[in-house]
């Protein structure tokens, strides 16, 4: 075994002043977070209990097997966004095991805005589609819509399209969707148990339309009652839209379930039995983890305490030191580790091309861990081929082709991002610690660069640099920066699938790694051309 051993004392005054700052940061998550669990003002939740309905995450929660782990995604989705609905919209995604079958859920919280569609939460939507489909999962809708949000209806209407031709596109592919309607579902929203390859209505609630009696009553002059133009007993009994008759929600959920017993799911790749619990303890990331991203430190503390028996197989340690890759198990699950200890150069970047490589050829999935303002910048380093080593870096991560996962613990700038496998290279989860940022470059670094630009330019112009407005715009612009580069401004705009507690870290990667791993891994030994 090659055990890993802590170098530092979590116990003195820097670590645990660090430490403080990390709780203040979690505390500002935790606010975050019950923000994401408003499930509508307490008289529309009192109208829904007059009429024995469930609330949203009650739902999930019957249609769960007992104690499945729930892994919510996108919760903070729209968290910045005082246009929109708050935080995670107005659905709540995960994956969890619905008769022992690992399941993409998705619910809709009607008694939040009626459970409108905003901007957000279709993008979500999206996202968990996606989610679904790479990692071959079967999907359960838990449907009460009243349709898009009208205001909203500019940046919905293509992307609701693209939402049912992903159903369309799973079933293809073999991936079953159950939809459940406990009520509205109009419209657009019709579609959805309409493409469904099963579709649940609950009696006396479930109303499914293209138009609502108004609308028709205005376009045809035709009058109908909800129940005569979309109830649940029309559609199980006369127009077939509906596959099932539920007498209520206990018993639409239970049909559900009953479902999920003949659903065809992948074989499990792999399924451990017994591993090791790191040997250093994960309260110790609080301490760990700086809060203050100038601070260096050695990312091997945190992976010691994340894998199994803290049992590290390094891979050119004493090469290209400012990556570190090696190859570990989490809970289980074989891994390879790809982790910054710094910014990249030259040879950091030729060592993790290397190293996707080798886990495309033993088929094994690749944990990205980002914390690095970038790719090496200078004359020395140029004239190095750091462009062509970054870009083979790059290259290598844009085709490889075993599931990779993503985590940012500190700073992710620039290209450094997109070599780490940022989100626009596909990763099939990428969570965030709340101290991360995320940018071009680093506000103060962003702000310098205006500057220079601004006295160059006053200076071609024959006019005096104006030192006080400068000073002004330079530290309004680093305020800007520093927001927009937060991880609540990033899981805002769903450019993570959440903001996690570092100390979560190890039940977060094993719960994604039992997911990837519910089906074949397979590599690739293509690349393309890499320049030499």
């Amino acid at each position: 075994m090659a055990l890993l051993k802590t170098k530092i004392n979590i116990n003195d005054e820097a670590h645990q002043s660090n430490k403080a700052q990390m709780l203040e940061l979690l505390k500002e998550l935790e606010a975050n977070m019950e923000k994401s669990r408003f499930q509508g003002k307490e008289k529309h939740i009192d109208r829904a209990r007059a009429k024995q309905k469930l609330l949203a995450r009650e739902r999930i929660e019957l249609l769960l097997d007992q104690d499945s782990p729930f892994l919510e995604l996108l919760p903070l989705a729209g968290l910045l966004n005082k246009s929109g609905f708050g935080a995670g919209g107005t659905s709540v995604s995960g994956i969890g095991l619905v008769q022992g079958k690992l399941c993409v859920v998705n619910c809709n919280v009607g008694t939040r805005k009626g459970g409108a569609v905003d901007a957000e939460t279709m993008q979500k939507s999206l996202r968990v589609n996606e989610i679904a489909l790479e990692n071959k999962l079967p999907s359960i809708n838990l449907v009460e819509s009243g349709g898009a949000n009208l205001p909203d209806q500019d940046k919905i209407f293509n992307y609701g399209g693209k939402s049912f031709k992903d159903i369309t596109n799973r079933s293809k592919e073999g991936l079953t969707t159950i939809s459940i309607v406990f009520g509205n579902a109009t419209a657009g929203g019709a579609y959805v148990p309409g493409m469904s390859d099963f579709s649940i209505f609950q009696k006396q609630s479930a109303k499914v339309f293209l138009a609502g009696p108004p609308l028709v009553k205005m376009a045809t002059n035709e009058v109908s009652t909800d129940e005569e133009l979309g109830g649940a007993e029309m559609h199980s009994r006369i127009s077939g839209v509906s596959d099932y008759l539920a007498e209520d929600e206990v018993d639409a959920i239970r049909i559900a379930r009953d479902i999920m017993r003949y659903v065809k799911t992948s074989t499990p790749h792999l399924m451990p039995e017994n591993f090791k619990e790191p040997v250093y303890a994960a309260e110790d990331l609080t301490s760990v983890i700086p809060v203050n991203l100038k601070q260096a430190f050695d990312v091997r503390e945190l992976i010691m305490r994340v894998i199994d028996a803290s049992d590290f197989s390094e891979f050119k340690s004493d090469y290209g030191a400012t990556l570190i890759t090696g190859w570990a198990h989490v809970q289980g699950y074989p891994i390879g580790i790809i982790a910054n200890n710094g910014v990249i150069f030259s040879e950091s970047a030729n060592k993790g091309a290397q190293f996707i490589q080798l886990c495309n050829k033993n088929d094994i999935p690749i944990l990205f861990i980002q914390n690095t303002t970038g790719y090496m910048v200078g004359k020395q380093y140029e004239e190095g081929g750091i462009i062509k080593n970054g870009a083979k870096l790059i290259n290598a991560v844009s085709n490889s082709e075993v599931p990779h996962l993503t985590l940012m613990i500190g700073n992710s700038y620039g290209a450094g991002n997109y070599g780490m496998c940022g989100r626009s290279y596909g990763p099939r989860f990428l969570f965030t610690y709340p101290n991360a940022k995320i940018g071009v470059m680093g506000s103060e670094q962003l702000a310098g660069v205006m500057e220079i630009i601004q006295r160059a330019g006053a200076k071609k112009s024959g006019v005096e640099y104006n030192e006080e407005q400068g000073e002004f715009l330079k530290q309004m612009l680093i305020s800007e920066a520093e927001k927009k580069s937060s991880a609540w401004y990033s899981s805002s705009q769903l450019w993570d699938d959440g903001v996690i507690d570092p100390r979560e870290t190890r039940n977060y990667l094993g719960f994604t790694l039992a997911v990837v791993y519910s089906q074949e891994i397979k590599g690739t030994d293509a690349y393309g051309v890499w320049r030499h």
